[in-house]
């Protein structure tokens, strides 16, 4: 029998072929499309990040422009008049230019200060790219740190003893002793110096920032930590501060319309006009004259308004102040408006009724004169709330003084003080002398004679509270035992309002340029 051999049929044979060409198309037409979403994606993310980019290259523009133009919020334009309730001032759009020259997309900017009196402004940017839907949104919090953002800055060195206390960070210009308590950074621009006696020198070189061994209570000099104490740093410029006392009366032509054309000529902080408003306060004398013990006493009230009189004469030797000043009233209640600042072309001397609840700078200053005006506290300054909402600044052309009679002759007390005070060619004191006098002032030494310094002070020349004043009896000075006769209150404590570092009060003088505090990425563009 023959073996019979079948052959494969035609059409199975085509029917495999075809079913593996599809098969074959199938995946590759797969590969294709995931290849494809992956460009896709790819490209997508490209897009998205180089969003990003542009949008954090709108927030960098903007903190260039606020370091050149601290008070602009309008991206150099004059519109819109209101901002956005949310967003502030915008919507401000912007070219994106790359390297070669070539617009890749925009940035769009709204700008929105925080106001009353912080340097910090919420900056938003939404950065897109040409050609392309995708977009990313970044808010930055921008701000400069004031003169505010020290409890005791000084040019000059500066001498805690060991009754007196820092809470808060300290600098010097010059050198520190710091013989008492302090619970933050205490630095010196300078690596060592040579302190004067009269503050607390012994001839010798020391540390940009020392105590001295012979001082055991109540710190020990030899075991305290001194993990904070950080010298050299770069010093503080008070030069800018001159410029800062024309910008605050600036403002106060400005709040009034009597005088708001002066703060458009050329020269405004050289114009003394002769009105007075609630925002400015005229030179006491036409002709310029100039008195020691003549100005203004401005009393700040519960309700964020003020009482205003004229001081015609001081004896400083007298108290309270009432006793100490011939006083002639001006008005009452009177409202500085949305400016906040009152600026006085002579000496001011400053109180609160009772407590203060409000922002406000108070300043003084002969600008278009070669004499130098000056602030006096006469009283208790007190905060209504110590929360950050209520802030009272003093910026002084010449000194800002604790008055010898802003304290009790006798008896217990604890004289509180709170305020930013700025000194910017003179000192931050307790006076030595009562006035024109070689007779030294009243002396405090008793455990329960207090004086609670809360805010922040920069000054150019010398900080005390306290003088040591020799063996030697000295007019209204207490012998101490142990440290001879003493003018001022022995015992006093320096708070520093951290509210105040970049929510200082009204126009009060900045330090530097602007910083970025924190940035986030937004989700969603408005």
């Amino acid at each position: 029998m023959k073996n019979k051999i079948k052959k494969p049929q035609q059409g199975f044979a085509l029917l495999l072929l075809l079913s593996s060409i599809v098969i074959f198309i199938m995946i590759f037409t797969s590969a294709l499309m995931i290849v494809e979403t992956n460009f896709d994606v790819v490209s997508r993310n490209v897009k998205s990040q180089q969003a990003f980019n542009v949008a954090e290259a709108g927030i960098n523009y903007y903190l260039w422009h606020l370091s050149h133009s601290p008070a602009d919020f309008k991206d150099g334009l004059t519109t819109p008049t209101t901002p956005d309730p949310s967003l502030g001032y915008g919507p401000y759009v912007h070219n994106y230019i790359d390297d070669n020259a070539v617009i890749t997309g925009t940035y769009t900017l709204w700008i929105k200060p925080q106001g009353g009196g912080s340097s910090i402004v919420t900056v938003r940017s939404i950065g897109n790219i040409t050609g392309s839907k995708s977009n990313r949104v970044v808010e930055a919090q921008i701000g400069s740190p004031s003169y505010a953002s020290y409890a005791i800055s000084a040019d000059t060195e500066i001498w805690f003893g060991n009754t007196e206390s820092a809470n808060g960070p300290v600098h010097s210009n010059q050198g520190v002793r710091m013989d008492g308590a302090s619970n933050a950074d205490v630095t010196s621009a300078n690596t060592t110096y040579t302190p004067s006696f009269a503050i607390g020198g012994d001839g010798s070189s020391h540390p940009g920032v020392w105590c001295s061994n012979s001082v055991t209570t109540p710190v020990n000099c030899a075991t305290r930590s001194k993990t904070s104490w950080r010298y050299p740093v770069p010093s503080l410029d008070f030069n800018q501060v001159i410029g800062s006392l024309c910008t605050i009366k600036k403002n106060a032509f400005l709040a009034n319309g009597s005088t708001s054309a002066l703060a458009l000529v050329a020269s405004p902080c050289t114009q003394t006009p002769t009105t007075l408003t609630p925002n400015y306060l005229p030179q006491r004398s036409t002709t310029g004259t100039y008195s020691a013990t003549k100005g203004y006493l401005i009393s700040l009230n519960s309700d964020g308004t003020y009482d205003l009189f004229q001081v015609n004469a001081e004896d400083d030797t007298k108290t309270p102040y009432t006793s100490a000043l011939t006083l002639v009233s001006v008005a009452n209640n009177i409202s500085v408006g949305s400016s906040q600042v009152i600026f006085a072309e002579d000496n001011v001397w400053v109180r609160t009724n009772g407590s203060y609840s409000g922002r406000i700078t108070i300043a003084a200053g002969r600008l278009a004169t070669t004499v130098n005006a000056e602030v006096t506290i006469v009283d208790n300054m007190l905060y209504g709330s110590k929360s950050g909402a209520d802030a009272i600044g003093l910026v002084s052309e010449d000194a800002v003084v604790l008055a010898a009679y802003a304290a009790p002759k006798t008896g217990n007390f604890t004289l509180e003080v709170d305020a930013a005070v700025i000194a910017q060619a003179g000192s931050v004191t307790y006076p030595l002398y009562y006035r024109g006098t070689t007779t030294c002032t009243q002396g405090w030494s008793g455990a329960s004679q207090k004086l609670v310094f809360y805010g922040s002070i920069a000054t150019r020349q010398t900080w005390t509270w306290t003088w040591l004043v020799g063996n030697s009896p000295c007019g209204n000075a207490v012998n101490v035992s142990g440290s001879g006769y003493v003018s001022g209150i022995l015992n006093n404590s320096t708070q520093y309002d951290y509210n105040l570092q970049y929510t200082p009060p009204p126009s009060f003088p900045l330090t530097s340029s602007y910083n970025i505090l924190g940035w986030r990425e937004v989700l969603s563009a408005p």
